[in-house]
């Protein structure tokens, strides 16, 4: 184990050399980001990435990002990018935002059980930028033991990882001392599965409200929402409801035609009857005559028992 300080322009040259070399012989380094330092293996080499998860005391369950210098990597190592990844890449790479991906099905590497996909990231660090650039993409994941807080100077991923690192870059304090935020693209809507020094407003200011899912499209035929079903499709253009609304003046005019068009029937006039000799009348007992009449009348009103039944109809049954 040794440390090199990479703060001193003197030895700035050796320190990074060193940690190629550790690299490129499967060792394991750690080295200064934006966020928090980190331990780092080559990508493509198994064993270190085993050796890095046992150095964390973590298992192959929890796969560490991959680290890269340069935007172009990107296409490289993922695939089917949703739309937005460019505009955050542009916009807040370097940074402290992880996105996990699609991995490119052709890579031979194993980074565990990432079930086809790479959580990638850039960081804003000169030191690791420029080690990125010699050593290509490498594994790193924060420079402490699993459950432990992460390590914001050199001293304390030393203090916790010792001797299983072969190389310790001292680039000072970690600017932001927080982890960064890892955002899961390889789903719709997009998720945050860790809040870190980027806010999802940070994100939505950046490619909008990517974490709500899309309204569905309506289906064809469709009326639009608030439209009347019962407007004719054949209205003329610029009118508003002309299949059922007519013009106070139509109106006058159908009625005075249809009262002069309708026929006058010319019915014989009931003859009249000749007035009929009979008994002389005697008077009569109008209250007696008003109960017979109402008794024999077909149209007297039913009493209450004879009508059907007029209660509430029950409402119809609707689903809860």
């Amino acid at each position: 184990m040794s440390v090199h300080d990479t703060q001193n322009p003197e030895s700035r040259e050796d320190a990074l050399a060193a940690a190629v070399d550790a690299v490129r012989g499967g060792g394991l380094i750690v080295l200064p980001t934006d966020t928090v330092y980190g331990i780092g293996a080559d990508a493509f080499t198994p064993q270190s990435v085993e050796a890095l998860l046992e150095a964390k005391g973590r298992g192959r369950d929890t796969p560490p990002p991959v680290l890269i210098g340069d935007h172009a990597v990107l296409m490289a190592l993922a695939t089917d990018l949703p739309d937005y990844v460019e505009d955050l890449t542009e916009e807040l790479w370097p940074g402290a935002l992880t996105i996990i991906l699609t991995a490119q099905p052709s890579l031979t590497w194993d980074l565990g059980e990432t079930r086809g996909t790479v959580a990638l990231r850039m960081p804003e660090d000169e030191t690791a930028l420029e080690l990125l650039r010699r050593t290509g993409p490498l594994a790193v994941s924060s420079a402490n033991r699993h459950g432990k807080p992460a390590a914001r100077t050199v001293l304390e991923a030393a203090t916790q990882l010792g001797d299983s690192v072969e190389i310790y870059l001292d680039g000072g304090d970690a600017p932001i001392g927080e982890s960064s935020t890892i955002l899961d693209a390889t789903v719709t809507p997009a998720e945050i599965v860790r809040e870190g020094a980027i806010t999802k407003q940070q994100i939505i200011d950046v490619v909008g409200d990517i974490f709500t899912a899309p309204e569905p499209e309506p289906e064809e035929g469709a009326a639009p929402e608030g439209a009347d079903p019962d407007a004719s499709e054949d209205a003329p253009e610029g009118s508003e409801d002309a299949a059922t609304t007519t013009p106070a003046d139509a109106v006058t005019d159908s009625a005075a035609a249809n009262e002069e068009a309708a026929p006058v029937l010319d019915l014989p006039s009931e003859p009249e009857l000749a007035a009929s000799p009979g008994p002389e009348e005697t008077p009569l007992d109008l209250s007696a005559a008003a109960e017979g009449d109402a008794a024999q009348d077909p149209v007297a009103p039913a009493r209450p028992e004879d009508r059907p039944d007029e209660g509430t109809a029950r409402p119809e049954h609707t689903p809860g």
